[in-house]
């Protein structure tokens, strides 16, 4: 592997020759990054408040650098890129909706996440620097793992056609071009493969901005495309902790968020050992694994603090391009975590996504959730599909997972006096759809009879 690969984990190219690469790295995630707090714009209240949501998207950016430099040298020190995760979005989303319901502003939904995403992090942090997240994979296998990740897509369907419906012309093509870029042509050019949602994004935002200067688009439409917040905002905004004000801490909050975090350390393990064999490292060993693990908490504790409405994790897309480059350097990485730190406090950065019209965002939801999902199927092919034990958990997970959630939102459980908190923590989970489908299928999987390789645990250790 190391045969292959211009510069290894211990390599240190120069460092004009490092900044580009590892903002290539960052390049890969830029969608993923944006796609968080456009996502929760309209929960967390900050649909009409296009400034703040600069703000937000900027302080994202802020601790993506930030906490993949702590990673990257004391955590487990694999050239991984750290950032928001997708896993924590419907747990946010439903701790927003309880602040909501309340009326109240975007500060105190966020504070109220903030309070989650830090109580949260300690259960992170205990789980990784413990080494229990070994004894507890043990419990875990892809029959639970597939309905956990796919539904954080699933669970999401919501926000696809309805947003790229509202123009389906912009949406469509936004939809089209991701699937030109991303599957067609991605054999052709190195571009496509690397950047083929940001470059879906640009031209469709183009399009629709050249509409909108023509008269096409008048002020009010759907896919107008207006760059008065870019105007409007700073040029140099530090982000800084608890920069929306004190979090507010809650046991159903909190209950609902560790579902998430169940979630993000899964599918982190997976990325130590695909990172650590396309970047020439060692196998990591279960100290590595612990500490990456708790060094995630920590990042997730500092995106608490500073209040990205998320946490965060290993991003995969960053994996996929060490393959695809032949640069898996730490120094690479650390480079590029240095520029986003700097685009972290350009106001304006930030300020620029916010223009994207909602028709396009809509497209892009539907090809990455659709992906996501995907993601947690592929875990099936290490499972004997044959076998009637196998389709009976998986088919009442995904279903309980996807059926759950629609009772709650109808029908919340609502206790009196001292166990009313109680009834806070059932309707948070019942909820959160990917809760739901983790507790089902991790129970029948370990109590329900199967050997280990029907299981899909011998080919999922291997």
């Amino acid at each position: 592997m190391k045969q292959r690969l211009l510069y290894s984990i211990e390599d240190r190219p120069p460092w004009a020759v490092a900044i580009p690469l590892g903002f290539q790295h960052y390049l890969t995630m830029f969608g993923s990054t944006v796609a968080i707090p456009l996502i929760l714009s309209g929960p967390l209240g900050l649909a009409d408040r296009p400034l703040e949501l600069g703000w937000l998207m900027g302080t994202m950016f802020f601790v993506s650098g930030l906490t993949t430099l702590l990673q990257t040298t004391w955590g487990n020190r694999l050239p991984l890129v750290q950032g928001g995760t997708f896993s924590f979005l419907a747990p946010a989303i439903a701790v927003a909706g309880m602040a909501s319901a309340a009326d109240a502003g975007f500060e105190v939904r966020l504070q109220h996440v903030q309070g989650a995403v830090i109580a949260g992090s300690f259960f992170e942090i205990a789980i990784g620097y413990s080494g229990l997240m070994g004894r507890l994979l043990r419990f875990v296998g892809p029959i639970t793992v597939a309905p956990t990740i796919a539904l954080i897509g699933l669970a999401l369907f919501e926000l696809g056609a309805p947003e790229a419906g509202k123009h389906w012309g912009i949406g469509g093509l936004t939809i089209v071009l991701i699937i030109l870029f991303s599957q067609y042509l991605r054999a052709r050019h190195r571009v496509f493969e690397l950047f083929p949602i940001l470059l879906a994004i640009v031209i469709a935002w183009g399009v629709a901005f050249a509409l909108t200067v023509t008269g096409v688009f008048p002020e009010g439409h759907a896919a107008f495309v207006s760059f008065d917040n870019v105007r409007q905002a700073p040029w140099v905004r530090v982000p800084y902790p608890f920069q929306w004000g004190l979090p507010t801490f809650g046991i159903a909050a909190t209950v609902g968020m560790v579902a998430g975090y169940v979630a993000s350390m899964v599918e982190s393990v997976g990325d130590y050992y695909a990172c650590a064999r396309l970047a020439g490292a060692p196998v990591p060993s279960s100290a590595t694994v612990s500490r990456g693990i708790g060094m995630e908490g920590l990042g997730c504790l500092v995106a608490g603090i500073f209040g990205t409405g998320n946490g965060t994790t290993s991003y995969s897309e960053n994996i996929g391009a060490i393959g695809l480059t032949g640069v898996g350097s730490r120094r690479v990485v650390q480079a590029g975590a240095m520029f986003m730190l700097g685009l972290g406090v350009l106001g304006k950065f930030g300020a620029l996504f916010t223009s994207i019209p909602q028709p396009i965002i809509g497209g892009m939801y539907c090809a990455m959730f659709g992906m996501v999902a995907a993601v947690g199927l592929s875990n099936l092919q290490f499972v004997n599909l044959n076998s009637a034990r196998n389709l009976f958990i998986l088919g009442f997970a995904f279903f309980m997972g996807l059926s759950v959630p629609r009772y709650f939102i109808a029908t919340p459980i609502a206790f009196e006096g001292s166990l009313r908190f109680a009834s806070d923590v059932i309707n948070t989970l019942g909820r959160t759809g990917m809760a739901v489908a983790a507790f089902v299928a991790l129970v029948l999987d370990n109590t329900v009879p199967g050997t280990d390789d029907e299981r899909g645990l011998t080919s999922w250790t291997e």
